[in-house]
């Protein structure tokens, strides 16, 4: 019959309890009885399922002493499965109160004793496999590993049983006094132990990482291979040490050191790390790890600063020579640089000697420049792909830098602007208007286009055209346009200025008048003689014809009428 079973005769009997209230006193005396026997009935059910699992785990445990290898574990996990059936029903007996007492009494301190000695047992092969695994080879490690994991997994299970078995004793009031702090006194040792086997590996993971970091390549692969188990060695541990934590806090032990030890090495935070001991147990720790480690490390961080300091310093004194340097030489007349090539020397030279200086003293602290550089080249590449319009910007300012087709303060017509060439870069140029405009041209447009330079030559000649009547002397306009331009004090007397008879029009006679001039008084020239030319030619009585068309009629003598034929 089973133990659903059980319930449903007691459900029942319990029923008919309540029903027989309203029979007279006999009735109700016969179902009570009836009810006591059927309750006896399914207690000695239970002992007997109790009895026949505890039977069947003491014949597991003979066997298993006479097996080795693989079938020896399989005997351990059918012991562990049957002792777990055995547990449940003895909790359910507890709890239910239908089983003795001293028959329950009899079955916990059995539980006692066979938690003890798997105890000895999993503690005495987690330290073999711990031993084996120190000189196991590579290909034995992970096999080795995972009977490990398993062994501390069965480990914690035992003290949690252990700890159980102290409460259902507590409860069954047949809790010796020794008893609980027998266990207060077990759980704290293995906490303790824990604990330290924790730190022991955090300094293994500390010692392998640096190792790691100076080993040739050949011996990277053992490195990596022995970290990979310490780590995982280590979350094993951190796992047990939660077992621990969690039965410390039921028996009352404190706990507030292991909570700080298992914080900082999983980073988890939980519930338990707002309670006040937790937290200051955390920043006292932390506080003597920054003092000691200020202390011990503090003159070395410190002269190494100095260095750091005192080589940026020399750094940028070298930068500001190397830039003074370079200035004399770029803005010798043999080289004839531009003033865009000229600064971007002198900026390249100061930035160079700069970054060089930066590099040396972030070596002289410890910084390894090898992944910095390979990360710059990987960086170029990337922004070499990402910005080609702006490299082609680039390349195109180069190219100006060479052929110098402008320089600044030049008037130019380029990239379909015009203007004054206020400043250059090697990305762009900016052109001022006359309007007071600025315009920022890309030098890739300027370079792929036409560019006009109109004052890059010292002299340029003003080139003009004056209409005079068909009426007026040639002589007499040639010598008055002559004594304008000559009288001039911005003209120049060579190259010779230009005055002639260009163009026959229709309704004028054109002169060229073609001055040289200084290329910064052109346009004061330009004006200067055109006004000058309206007053003379008005002075002298030369007309500025304009436009103009004569229109000529003839007209037809109506008089003269045609002759009519006569009639015949």
């Amino acid at each position: 019959m089973s133990l659903r079973m059980h319930w449903s005769l007691i459900s029942v009997a319990f029923f008919a309890f309540i029903i027989a209230f309203s029979y007279p006193v006999f009735a109700n005396t016969e179902s009570m009885q009836a009810t006591s026997e059927d309750q006896n009935a399914a207690s000695e059910k239970i002992e007997d399922r109790i009895l026949a699992i505890h039977q069947e785990l003491t014949k597991l445990v003979s066997m298993q002493n006479q097996v080795d290898g693989e079938d020896k574990l399989a005997m351990q996990l059918q012991m562990f499965q049957k002792n777990e059936q055995l547990r449940a029903l003895i909790a359910s007996s507890i709890n239910r109160d239908d089983v003795a007492k001293p028959f329950l009494i009899k079955q916990v301190k059995q539980q006692q004793v066979y938690a003890n000695e798997a105890i000895q047992y999993l503690i005495k092969r987690s330290s073999s496999l711990s031993q084996k695994l120190n000189d196991a080879k590579n290909e034995e490690v992970f096999g080795l590993l995972a009977e490990y994991e398993e062994s501390r997994k069965y480990l914690d299970s035992m003290y949690e049983e252990l700890s159980q078995n102290v409460a259902w004793l507590k409860e069954l009031n047949a809790l010796a006094p020794h008893e609980e702090d027998n266990l207060k006194q077990e759980v704290s040792q293995r906490s303790e132990q824990l604990a330290a086997n924790i730190e022991y590996l955090r300094q293994q993971l500390n010692a392998e990482d640096a190792q790691l970091k100076v080993a040739p390549e050949a011996e990277k692969a053992n490195l990596q291979l022995s970290k990979l188990v310490t780590q995982r060695r280590m979350s094993i541990t951190t796992d047990s040490l939660k077992v621990m934590i969690d039965l410390s806090d039921a028996e009352g032990i404190p706990t507030a050191e292991y909570k700080r030890l298992y914080f900082e090495v999983t980073g988890s935070v939980t519930q338990d790390l707002l309670s006040g001991d937790v937290l200051l147990s955390i920043v006292k720790t932390w506080s003597s790890k920054f003092w000691g480690w200020l202390l011990e490390n503090a003159p070395q961080h410190i002269f190494q600063l100095l260095v750091f300091l005192i080589i940026l310093f020399i750094a940028r004194f070298i930068a500001n020579i190397a830039r003074k340097v370079v200035k004399r030489a770029v803005a010798s007349k043999n080289l004839n640089f531009s003033l865009l090539m000229q600064e971007f020397f002198i900026s390249m030279s100061g930035k160079g000697v700069w970054f060089i200086g930066i590099l040396i003293a972030l070596s002289q602290v410890g910084l390894n420049l090898t992944p910095i550089l390979t990360g710059f080249g990987i960086a170029g590449v990337i922004i070499g792909f990402a910005l080609q319009d702006t490299l082609s910007n680039f390349a195109a300012g180069m190219m100006l830098l060479i052929y110098r087709p402008f320089d600044v303060g030049d008037y130019v017509a380029a990239g379909g602007v015009e203007g004054k060439v206020s400043h250059m870069s090697l990305v762009n140029t900016t052109i001022k208007t006359f309007d007071n405009q600025i315009i920022i041209v890309p030098n890739s447009k300027i370079w792929g286009d036409v560019i006009k330079n109109v004052t890059h030559e010292r002299v340029r000649r003003v080139d003009m055209v004056f209409g005079v009547s068909y009426s007026d002397s040639i002589p007499h306009v040639e010598d008055v346009l002559n004594d304008i331009v000559t009288n001039h004090p911005a003209v120049l007397r060579a190259p010779e200025p230009m005055i002639k008879v260009h163009v026959l029009n229709n309704s004028s006679v054109d002169f060229i008048v073609r001055p040289w001039v200084k290329t910064d008084d052109y346009w004061d020239v330009y004006w200067d003689v055109t006004r000058e030319v309206k007053i003379r030619f008005d002075k002298e009585g030369i007309s500025i014809p304009f436009p103009q068309q004569d229109v000529h009629l003839h007209m037809q003598n109506d008089h003269a009428l045609p002759s009519q034929p006569k009639d015949g």
